[in-house]
């Protein structure tokens, strides 16, 4: 189904329909490099996230369609059968995602909302969450498939959020914005977005962000609805806000991995 916008960034030379990726499926604007990452990179990982076909549209998880249509992708992913991945769950989960694919079991480690940091180094021994959620205990058993790390990733989406994750990063400067950084606003509710591709011209870099939302969905490419000429891509050196279609985010919100 192609709408307004779609139909702009064709004209304009950024979508491609028949893409299957994030590098593939949105060319930068006129004017703007995208930014080539290292192989093995986190921003490399981001730029080859598969996408669901052009024209899907995002799915809560118990398999109803978002009444909202702020996605102009669709990221193929898994979003599971129950409310728990939703914006810093799906934030945690490709960063998790891409450390479990490169084998950095060690790296792998989120602070619950009570501080404890529950690291899957531990997990995947065989130790589990005990009942207060503030240490760890036995009953487990040692695995490195991929299936009990997701079982790991629900218990962080459990008891993690955002205002855990806002902690856990670090603050960065707009200027030196890059493929992985978060813009993030902790709290109940808060939100966070994952920037995934980043390009740069002669008026600065420009940006692609997704998010899932509440309740838990699939993970989408958000439209830029103040600037269909250059939508999916934000502009890094606006003045004001960052509107995202469904969160406004102050550009002091952006932060990065440790």
């Amino acid at each position: 189904m192609q709408n307004s916008t779609d139909s702009k960034s064709i004209e304009h030379g950024i979508l491609q329909p028949e893409g299957t990726t994030i590098s593939t499926r949105f060319n930068a604007p006129s004017g703007h490099a995208r930014k080539n990452y290292p192989n093995h990179s986190f921003g490399s990982y981001l730029q080859s996230l598969p996408l669901k076909p052009h024209g899907s549209v995002t799915h809560i998880y118990s398999g109803q369609e978002k009444p909202s249509k702020v996605a102009a992708a669709v990221l193929d992913v898994s979003v599971g059968n129950t409310d728990l991945q939703q914006c810093a769950d799906a934030v945690m989960r490709l960063r998790a995602e891409w450390l479990f694919k490169e084998k950095r079991y060690d790296d792998i480690s989120f602070n619950l909302t009570n501080g404890f940091k529950m690291q899957y180094s531990e997990w995947k021994q065989g130790k589990r969450l005990n009942a207060a959620c503030n240490g760890w205990t036995t009953g487990g058993v040692a695995s490195e498939t991929h299936d009990d790390f997701m079982n790991y990733m629900k218990k962080i989406f459990t008891y993690a959020g955002t205002l855990s994750l806002s902690k856990e990063l670090q603050n960065k400067n707009i200027a030196n914005l890059e493929a992985g950084d978060v813009f993030i606003q902790g709290g109940s509710p808060g939100h966070a977005v994952i920037v995934v591709d980043v390009a740069e011209g002669n008026e600065g870099k420009i940006f692609l962000l997704a998010q899932s939302y509440m309740p838990a969905q699939d993970i989408e490419i958000l439209k830029n609805l103040n600037n269909a000429e250059m939508s999916p891509w934000f502009k890094a050196n606006e003045m004001g806000l960052l509107k995202t279609p469904e969160w406004d985010f102050e550009w002091s919100q952006l932060k990065s991995w440790p």
